[in-house]
């Protein structure tokens, strides 16, 4: 895990109800970050999957009844930030990218999948997933 990373290292859901939230956001984090093939090449569609799992962290946020200060929020809560910048920065662009633009696209996906799989080994290791993660 890299230093300074904002990902909660050794989380371990003190409750069922902590441990199904961090299954439901694992699960979230499991589905297709990158474009599909077939992708129309602009960045409003590249970030599809993005607002999906924005949706999921708010659904998630919204339905915990347990403790406000839980580590799994922290990772729900960085999850958010670290998705946010590029939804905000790419979700009305409909033009299709350029060389230099798909550069930069291609960054701001690639920073959000590094710390997604940071967040699916945090809540594999502290859920028992780790066999699943694995896969």
């Amino acid at each position: 895990m890299r230093p300074h990373s904002g990902v909660v290292d050794g989380w371990r859901p003190r409750d069922e109800d902590e441990s199904a939230v961090g299954w439901r956001l694992w699960l979230a984090l499991s589905g297709r970050l990158w474009p599909s093939g077939e992708w129309d090449g602009t960045p409003a569609e590249a970030v599809a999957g993005l607002r999906a799992v924005l949706a999921e962290c708010d659904r998630i946020r919204g339905t915990y009844a347990g403790d406000p200060t839980a580590a799994v929020l922290r990772l729900v809560d960085s999850v958010v930030f670290v998705v946010s910048l590029p939804v905000e920065l790419w979700r009305d662009d409909a033009l299709p990218v350029d060389v230099d633009r798909a550069a930069l696209l291609h960054s701001d996906l690639a920073g959000v999948v590094e710390h997604v799989a940071e967040v699916r080994a945090v809540l594999a290791r502290g859920g028992g997933w780790a066999e699943l993660e694995a896969r």
